[in-house]
């Protein structure tokens, strides 16, 4: 059979449309917190104000490579393309350093809590994972 033929398991476009989702929750947060209404800004407490506001302009930046990069990685995903691995590489890239931020260089702990290291964690995890998982997957001709 040839490689590029080859048919993916059922539960490949489970994944794929999973991941699709999980990233595009990424870009409304994005959205969300780069475009938030001076209302909004107004309802936070205190700390969170002063936590949203110290945030570095970079951060959008490798913000926007982790989401968008890991979205259209997920498109990928569901086109059976090769570069969906590149996209997600992107998107890790994005997200190692905005993650070390969150978690390190603010005070994000002292305003949330120590749950406030769960989702970076979680988020730097599957980064790591559909990185791997695209390898997987063009390893066994599932991408062309």
């Amino acid at each position: 059979m040839n490689q590029s033929n080859r048919s993916v398991p059922g539960w490949y476009w489970i994944l794929a449309v999973l991941f699709l989702l999980w990233n595009l929750m990424g870009v409304s947060q994005f959205f969300a917190i780069t475009f938030i209404s001076d209302e909004s800004l107004a309802r936070l407490s205190v700390e969170e104000r002063a936590l949203y506001e110290s945030y570095p302009g970079w951060v959008t930046v490798v913000f926007a490579l982790a989401v968008f990069g890991g979205s259209i990685g997920s498109i990928g995903l569901l086109l059976r393309k090769r570069w969906a691995r590149l996209a997600f590489i992107i998107s890790l890239i994005g997200i190692v350093p905005q993650m070390i931020q969150n978690v390190f260089m603010t005070d994000a702990r002292e305003v949330y809590g120590p749950g406030s290291v769960v989702m970076p964690v979680m988020i730097l995890v599957l980064g790591i994972f559909l990185v791997w998982y695209a390898g997987m997957c063009i390893r066994k001709g599932w991408l062309r």
